[in-house]
């Protein structure tokens, strides 16, 4: 009887569909036609060669890897605390911001460019420390009061907290644009397996995965890191454990400050300059690239930075081109959000997410 009940309401699964479940397949398959027909368009016309594609990709990839390491702070934090920390593209902002005068300093007493691995070494310190103490105070003042206050009230105080980062580094810095030195050492191209490459996005590349390997090993290899993923299961089994979840939170908002900070760095190197508001589109858009990777996955993170970061870059082109559109590369922005929206469509729980259980979502 059984069986045969679970065979019957397979079979008639048509009548459990609504007009919802309808227009959201429709629209998915119209999104999908519209995407074949605008890449087949781009290759049909063949107007841009293959090394205008690899500068493409290559630039995604370095764009992508800024990405990555500045959503790994929203994914650790939502992780543990289940909350959205607003504030981490201003993170962001104040260590790439403070690095730069550290890194004019260093070029006026000519050891910039004489000592260049010694010289980015101080300025992803400066940055870092700096993003890291910065991290630690958003959380001591706009989290641990609010931590068991309905989730609307820490998303407000978060939002606060970045309004008044921003604004403070305007007061202290200027509303200004400030250009960061360059590396004489990084100008030009390296040359791999016969493909040129800028050197400067081959050390963000690099760098940047060089951090995230290793923090990925910490939170897997480590005891602190096996605290932030115990913590991340269940806070209050975890604390009833022995372990020290205050510990853990600000371990973690100060890991995820780190590397925003180490992120700002490798934006000054590809993008050149910063200023006061520079937090905003990279912040939301390393927030976008932790819900495509599925929020609170750390591997979700990285791989959708990386994601995003070459869809960015490459879909504009090899899409809406193909469309007809003129200039599709001042919609990038556009192209970016719009991912968002089809990712959450066809897989609201990200790409490596897993859906939450009722008591935790």
């Amino acid at each position: 009887m059984g069986v045969n009940a679970t065979v019957l309401d397979r079979s008639q699964w048509w009548r459990r569909l609504s007009i919802v479940h309808l227009y959201l397949w429709a629209f998915r398959l119209a999104v999908v036609l519209v995407v074949l027909w605008g890449i087949t368009g781009t290759v049909r016309a063949a107007r841009y060669p293959g090394e205008v594609w690899l500068d493409f990709l290559i630039f995604g990839l370095s764009q992508g890897a800024i990405y990555a390491l500045i959503a790994l702070g929203y994914t650790m934090v939502y992780g543990i605390l289940r909350m959205i920390n607003f504030a981490h593209g201003d993170i962001f902002m104040v260590g790439s911001y403070t690095a730069f005068y550290a890194a004019r300093a260093l070029f006026q007493r000519g050891i910039f460019n004489r000592y260049p691995l010694l010289s980015l070494t101080i300025i992803l310190a400066v940055a870092m420390a700096v993003s890291l103490g910065t991290a630690l105070l958003v959380e001591r003042v706009a989290y641990r009061p609010l931590r068991r206050a309905p989730r609307l009230v820490p998303l407000l105080s978060a939002i606060g907290a970045s309004f008044f980062i921003e604004y403070a580094v305007r007061g202290l810095y200027g509303s200004g644009f400030q250009a960061y030195p360059e590396f004489e050492i990084f100008k030009g191209e390296w040359s791999f397996l016969g493909i040129g490459v800028l050197r400067t996005q081959a050390v963000v590349i690099v760098a940047s995965v060089l951090l995230m390997a290793a923090l990925y090993l910490f939170v897997m290899r480590t005891k602190t890191g096996t605290a932030m993923r115990s913590v991340s299961e269940d806070i209050e089994v975890a604390a009833l454990m022995g372990i020290n979840v205050d510990r853990v939170i600000v371990i973690t908002f100060a890991i995820g400050g780190a590397a925003a900070g180490a992120a700002g760095v490798l934006y000054g190197l590809v993008f050149k300059q910063v200023h006061f508001f520079m937090g905003f589109y990279p912040g939301i858009k390393a927030f976008t690239a932790a819900v495509l990777g599925g929020i609170g996955n750390i591997p979700g993170a990285m791989l959708g930075g990386m994601f995003l970061g070459l869809f960015e870059s490459v879909g504009p082109i090899l899409i809406l081109d193909g469309l007809g559109i003129v200039a599709p590369y001042q919609l990038k922005d556009v192209i970016a959000f719009t991912m968002l929206v089809m990712v959450l469509i066809f897989r609201p729980s990200g790409i490596l997410g897993e859906r939450l259980a009722q008591k935790k979502a």
